[in-house]
């Protein structure tokens, strides 16, 4: 599925933009962001907390006031915080609430430090992903920021028989100040924040490395930004072909769908977005037995880890 990077290398983009014309819009979509990704020359570093890879927030909203996924030794429980009524505000998902985490992770581990500056470097970091703070999008980001604010979240991790655990929540403080009696806002962020304790300790001893400009092409597409986030996190450090079955995907990446069939159909989409900002990843699909990944670089040399 790596194919694209050498056509593009081999055609160049417009005669592959000729070409994806003729094909659907996942096709386009993948063209336009590999030509982006081989064309970077920053090559910036955003963070995630690895456990993110095994285990990932909803891509829609939930009723639930409780949010469990397991993906191998990892486990992450979410639990939603409640407003001054004591009402549930709601579990993270989506794209937007993926962006702001990234944000925050990828301060933290870059300044060594748990207090992150948002304000003008949120908003920022929020427009180079493609994200404008102003308009339609204002309501869904104060909306995501809010959830994140006061959730709960537990990582249980297993190891050699015993379980680590690691309870708390992604910020110690609101990402957003309070709005005034009159329902304004001096600014729509807080000056800065304070990562939880337990978290930022454990983000520190289990970073992923990401490229940012791969983040940036998949900004709306949540479940190619868990595919991609899963990718970094287990190619490089397999040493041989492994094959994971439908079965296997479906549990960590749709154990929502009822019907193994569905979740086939739906899963190629965002798989083959994460691949077209993932260069080096090897990665073939058995219709009949799986996806088999092979081991490939990170998409972060690891020389360059820590800059």
């Amino acid at each position: 599925m790596g194919q694209i990077h050498s056509l593009l290398d081999k055609f160049g983009i417009e005669e592959m933009r000729r070409l994806a014309s003729q094909e659907d819009k996942t096709q386009r979509m993948c063209v336009e962001a590999a030509h982006e990704v081989m064309a970077d020359e920053k090559q910036a570093i955003g963070i995630a907390h690895a456990g993110f890879a095994m285990a990932a927030l909803p891509h829609k909203r939930i009723n639930e006031s409780i949010w469990r996924r397991e993906g191998g030794p990892v486990q992450l429980l979410v639990e939603s915080g409640l407003d001054r009524e004591n009402k549930a505000i709601g579990i993270p998902f989506g794209a937007m609430a993926r962006l702001i985490l990234l944000y925050l992770q990828t301060q933290a581990v870059r300044t060594r430090s748990r207090e992150v500056e948002l304000g003008a470097s949120m908003n920022a970091w929020l427009k180079a992903m493609g994200v404008s703070v102003g308009g339609k999008t204002y309501i869904a980001v104060k909306d995501q920021a809010n959830r994140i604010s006061r959730c709960r979240l537990t990582f249980t991790r297993t190891n050699a028989g015993a379980e680590i655990i690691t309870n708390g929540a992604f910020v110690r403080d609101a990402i957003m100040p309070l709005e005034t009696e009159n329902g304004s806002q001096l600014s729509f962020w807080r000056e800065a924040v304070r990562l939880d304790e337990g978290f930022y300790e454990s983000l520190i001893e289990h970073p992923l490395p990401l490229r940012e400009i791969a983040i940036r092409q998949i900004s709306n597409k949540s479940k190619a930004i868990d595919i991609y986030i899963w990718l970094a996190y287990r190619l490089h450090v397999i040493n041989e072909p492994l094959t994971l079955s439908w079965n296997a995907l479906k549990n960590q990446f749709g154990p929502e769908y009822k019907e193994l069939r569905y979740f086939k159909k739906d899963i190629i989409s965002p798989l083959k977005i994460a691949l077209s900002v993932y260069p080096e990843a090897k990665v073939a699909v058995d219709e009949k037995n799986g996806v088999i990944l092979y081991p490939s670089p990170p998409p972060i040399p690891e020389r360059r880890i820590g800059k």
